[in-house]
C-alpha cells in the first residue's frame, strides 16, 4: 500500500503500518470476526469525507454543506435495504456494540428485561454480560443450548412465559450452529416481547444468500458491516417501520454525535460490493471451507462444540483434546502466523482469559481465495504445531510453510 505521505510526516508510524502489513501479507487470519477490505473500501476510508460533520439525517442536518454526505449516505441505506429486504436502516452507528446499545436506549426503559444468549454459550458481551454498562442498565436473563448444542426452544419459551421480558435477543459470537428465526419470533410474540437479531457474525453470509434471511421475522436486527459482510469496522441497525423513528432518534442525538462519514461511504461501497454475484459466490464458498476445516479437525482428534458448524467458525475444545489452554493455543499458533483467538466453550471451568477453548473462522482466507485443498493444509499445521508445541526446529518450520502459501494468495488492499 502507498503511504508516501505517512512517511513524511511520522516515520515511527508509517513503520508501524508497513509491519503491520506484512504481518497481514504473511500469516493468515483466522480469527471469525475478521476480514480483510478491498482496495476501494480502504480508498473511501480514507477519502475527504473524513473532513466533514454531518450531525442528523440526509435532508435534516445540523450543519450546511451537506450535498454530498446526504448522497453518499442515502446510498449506502439504499444498498443495505435492497441486501437484506429490510424496511428501514440506519447505518449511522459505529460498530457493533454501540448498535446495540442503541438499540437497548430506544425500546428499553432502565430495569426492563432482555432475555439473550449465555456468553459462554456462544452469546456477545452486549448480551447482558455482567461487565457491560447495558447489564448495569438493564436485566439480562441467560438462555442456553442443550447438550446436542442446538437452543432448547421449548426451554426458551418457558422461560420467556415466567420472566416476560421486554426485548427477546438472538444472536451470538462463538455459536456455530442456525437459528430458527420463525420459532424465536413465535415465542417473543406470545409473550409480548420486542425481537431482536444481532446478526453481525453472518450478516455476510445472508447478504451473500448462502444462509436464510432472518430480516422478514424480526422487529429489530444489529450488525457490524465488517466480518462477512467486509466492510469497514463500523455498525448498522435494520427494524421495521413502525420502530424507525425510535431507532433513529436513540442513535443520534441521543447516543452519538456527527457520524462517521469517510466510514459510510466506505460502508456504501462495500454493499455495492456485496450486491455482485462474486459475492454470492464467496459467502457460498465460506461454507465450504468451514466444513472442511471442522471435519479435518476431527480428524485430528479436535473436539468440535455444538457438533458441528453451520456457519463460518468452529468453536474447538483444545483442552480436552490435547491438553493445551486456549490462551495456550492461540500463543502458539500466532508463532507459525495462524491467528486466531481464545474462547470460552459452553459451561466453560476455566476463565475468559485463559479458557478450555479457541474460535476460529474462515472468511479472511476465504476472502484471498483459499479453498478445500487449502483449508485441508491449514487443519494439519494447527495440529501440528500444538502437538509439537515444545520443538522449535518444527514451529520454525511450520511458519515457512504457512508463509510460501500466503504468498500464493495475495491481500486484496
Amino acid at each position: 500500500m502507498n503511504i508516501s505521505n505517512i512517511r513524511k510526516t511520522d516515520a515511527k508510524v508509517a513503520n508501524l503500518v508497513l509491519k503491520e502489513e506484512k504481518r497481514q501479507r504473511e500469516g493468515m487470519e483466522l480469527i471469525a470476526s475478521e476480514n480483510y477490505v478491498s482496495k476501494a473500501v480502504l480508498e473511501a476510508l480514507g477519502s475527504v469525507f473524513t473532513n466533514k460533520y454531518s450531525e442528523g439525517y440526509p435532508g435534516k442536518r445540523y450543519y450546511g454543506g451537506q450535498r454530498f454526505t446526504d448522497a453518499v449516505e442515502t446510498l449506502a441505506i439504499q444498498r443495505a435495504q435492497r441486501l437484506f429486504g429490510a424496511e428501514h436502516v440506519n447505518v449511522q452507528p459505529l460498530s457493533g456494540a454501540p448498535a446495540n446499545m442503541i438499540v437497548y436506549s430506544a425500546l428499553l426503559k432502565p430495569g426492563d428485561k432482555v432475555l439473550g444468549m449465555d456468553l459462554s454459550h456462544g452469546g456477545h458481551l452486549t448480551h447482558g454480560h455482567p461487565v457491560t454498562l447495558s447489564a448495569k442498565i438493564y436485566t439480562f436473563i441467560r438462555y442456553k443450548t442443550k447438550a446436542d448444542g442446538l437452543i432448547d426452544y421449548q426451554e426458551l419459551e418457558e422461560t420467556a412465559q415466567k420472566e416476560k421480558p421486554k426485548l427477546m435477543l438472538a444472536g451470538f459470537s462463538a455459536y456455530t450452529r442456525q437459528i430458527d428465526c420463525k420459532r424465536f419470533c413465535d415465542i417473543a410474540k406470545r409473550v409480548g416481547a420486542i425481537s431482536m437479531f444481532d446478526m453481525a457474525h453472518i450478516a455476510g453470509l445472508i447478504a451473500g444468500k448462502a444462509l436464510p434471511n432472518p430480516v422478514p421475522y424480526f422487529d429489530v436486527l444489529t450488525t457490524t458491516t465488517h466480518k462477512t459482510l467486509r466492510g469497514p469496522r463500523g455498525g448498522m441497525i435494520l427494524c421495521k417501520k413502525e420502530f424507525a423513528q425510535q431507532i433513529d432518534k436513540a442513535c443520534f442525538p441521543g447516543f452519538q454525535g456527527g457520524p462517521h462519514m469517510n466510514n459510510i461511504a466506505a460502508k456504501a461501497v462495500a454493499f455495492q460490493e456485496a450486491l455482485r454475484p462474486s459475492f454470492r459466490a464467496y459467502a457460498k464458498q465460506i461454507l465450504k471451507n468451514a466444513k472442511v476445516l471442522e471435519l479435518e479437525l476431527k480428524k485430528h482428534g479436535f473436539k468440535i462444540m455444538f457438533g458441528r458448524t453451520d456457519n463460518h467458525m468452529v468453536l474447538v475444545d483444545v483442552f480436552g483434546s490435547k491438553g493445551v489452554t486456549g490462551k495456550e493455543a492461540e500463543t502458539i499458533l500466532d508463532e507459525i502466523g495462524i491467528t486466531i483467538n481464545k474462547n470460552m466453550i459452553p459451561d466453560d471451568p476455566r476463565g475468559p482469559m485463559d479458557p478450555s477453548g479457541v474460535r476460529i473462522g474462515v472468511p479472511a482466507i476465504t476472502t484471498r481465495g483459499m479453498k478445500e485443498k487449502e483449508i485441508k493444509q491449514i487443519a494439519e499445521w494447527i495440529n501440528a504445531a500444538i502437538e509439537n508445541r515444545a520443538n522449535k526446529k518444527i514451529i520454525a518450520r511450520l511458519h515457512g510453510e504457512v508463509i510460501m502459501l500466503c504468498k500464493k494468495f495475495p491481500l486484496p488492499c
